[in-house]
């Protein structure tokens, strides 16, 4: 595309040509590095077998650190290759170019997770610092240090995003302007492109941290160290002798190791939502031809508004696992004995999960509601408005999601480094620890997570509702737009007053 004489944007000449080739081209970018990713995952697997097969005890991050490595070069280096082959004769120097461009969320989706590690880790100095403030000074200082973690986490991986989407966008100004009005857009596109290219990978490892954590509770709930006669069984039918107590082990690390790659892959998934959205607002802002002035109130009562949501989605999200825990624990108190050796039942345990899930049920209801309507209002307010609105949801919800994914994580191997290296399960300073994953779970694992959907939803979604809304007659949008609002306020409302734990005489 290029602007014609009277401003209008209109197609070059080869315009189709070019055009096609570059979809085609982003197409097998994204086919090749599912490819590479399998690539990755048996090299991995080769050499992994090779250095740790006989192995008796080994780092549990190394293997799935080395799987992420590879899966970036092997990826970077195709992404060269194929890029030379297929568009290598587009002028310009314009397949290095592109592949630059790519190669830099492909990288991101490598190195953020080393910049994780750094503060969640079990072997690193923010963890060891949780636990030594734990020693001398209970949660207290385990809370203000894992917030600290937290907080020093975003700084870094911020520093991170920014550096490589510099990178991108000074080398989009190399040239690609010839072919495109809007290079700058369009690398910043293809850096969420190649952050999501490393999905496969990001995932596996992702996933491991659930299938650890799991599979240490299926061990210790199972009780089997304790079954009569049990060792002589096993070694009878399956021809081994059990340790269970090295097993108990090494499911302890591999558990810590899973909930450090749970943190690793948190931030490259919001990562991805928040350029890909802003990618998007981008998209919004050319088609409504929008101009956003700090000197335009709409535009400064946008950022603000942004903000706000971000604040309550992450106490709405909290009060609902909050009020839940509440009612689970009142529960369990009234009807399974927690000092006796008789397993709860079954139909007690069955109402523990029916509780947590109506509750985790009714903060989703009102939190997408609030989405819904906020989203429709402010889109039928002003556009300009509307824009800064998601601007500024992608950037809090970026910040406050690494903040939270981090600290909790660093809360939650601050405990394992207490139980599985220092042994010291039962203490005062176990006790300390424990309060600090308590904390970090809803920070962790419903808080961060599901900042990222409500980015995509808001931004996906918006799009569609400004484009209705300015479309249509101002006094029905208008009116629209107050309805929601105040139907937003309300389950915001609901939110707390209709979730809050209520005192007990």
């Amino acid at each position: 595309m290029q602007y014609a004489a009277n401003g209008d944007l209109t197609l070059m000449a080869n315009g189709i040509d070019i055009q096609a080739r570059l979809i085609v081209w982003i197409f097998t970018m994204r086919v090749l590095m599912i490819l590479t990713s399998l690539i990755a995952y048996v090299v991995n697997n080769i050499g992994c077998k090779a250095v740790f097969g006989k192995a008796k005890s080994f780092n549990f991050e190394t293997p799935l650190t080395s799987l992420v490595w590879i899966s970036s070069i092997i990826s970077i280096l195709m992404t060269f290759g194929v890029s030379y082959v297929m568009i290598g004769d587009m002028g310009a120097d314009l397949w290095w170019k592109l592949s630059v461009i790519i190669s830099c969320g492909t990288f991101a989706a490598a190195i953020i997770p080393e910049f994780t590690k750094i503060f969640t880790s079990s072997k690193s100095q923010h963890v060891q610092e949780i636990v030594n403030a734990s020693r001398e000074a209970g949660a207290s200082l385990n809370i203000i240090s894992g917030i600290i973690a937290g907080n020093f986490s975003a700084f870094w991986k911020g520093l991170v995003m920014v550096g490589l989407m510099t990178i991108a966008y000074f080398t989009s100004k190399e040239g690609l302007d010839a072919i495109m009005v809007y290079p700058t857009v369009f690398a910043f596109g293809l850096v969420a492109f190649g952050m999501l290219g490393m999905g496969p990978v990001t995932i596996a490892v992702d996933s491991y941290g659930p299938v650890t954590d799991n599979a240490q509770s299926v061990f210790e709930l199972s009780q089997i160290e304790q079954i009569k006669g049990i060792k002589k069984d096993i070694e009878k039918e399956y021809g081994f002798k059990p340790d269970f107590e090295t097993g108990k082990q090494l499911l302890e690390e591999n558990d810590s190791a899973g909930n450090t790659f749970k943190a690793t892959a948190k931030p490259v998934l919001i990562g991805t939502a928040v350029i890909g959205a802003t990618t998007m607002i981008f998209s919004i802002i050319l088609l409504l031809n929008l101009q956003l002035n700090l000197l335009d109130p709409n535009v400064l009562f946008g950022l603000m508004l942004g903000g706000a949501i971000i604040y309550w989605f992450s106490g709405a999200s909290m009060q609902a696992v909050s009020t839940g825990a509440y009612r689970a624990v009142n529960y369990i108190k009234k009807h399974i004995k927690l000092d006796g050796k008789t397993a709860a039942s079954i139909e007690d345990s069955k109402n523990v999960v029916r509780i947590c899930t109506i509750y985790a049920q009714k903060g989703m209801l009102n939190i997408f509601i609030v989405i819904f309507s906020f989203t429709i209002a402010f889109a039928c307010f002003d556009a300009n408005l509307f824009a800064s609105y998601l601007i500024s949801i992608a950037v809090f919800g970026l910040y406050q999601a690494l903040y939270m994914a981090n600290a909790g994580g660093a809360w939650d191997n601050a405990k394992k480094v207490v139980e599985v290296d220092l042994h010291e399960k039962g203490s005062d300073l176990h006790a300390a620890a424990v309060v600090g994953d308590t904390v970090g779970d809803p920070y962790k694992d419903t808080s961060s997570v599901a900042l990222n959907p409500i980015i995509k939803f808001t931004t996906l979604f918006g799009l569609l509702a400004v484009e209705m809304a300015e479309s249509a007659p101002r006094s029905i949008s208008l009116s629209l737009g107050i309805a929601f609002f105040v139907l937003g306020l309300y389950f915001v409302w609901r939110s707390f007053y209709r979730m809050r734990i209520e005192s007990t005489k």
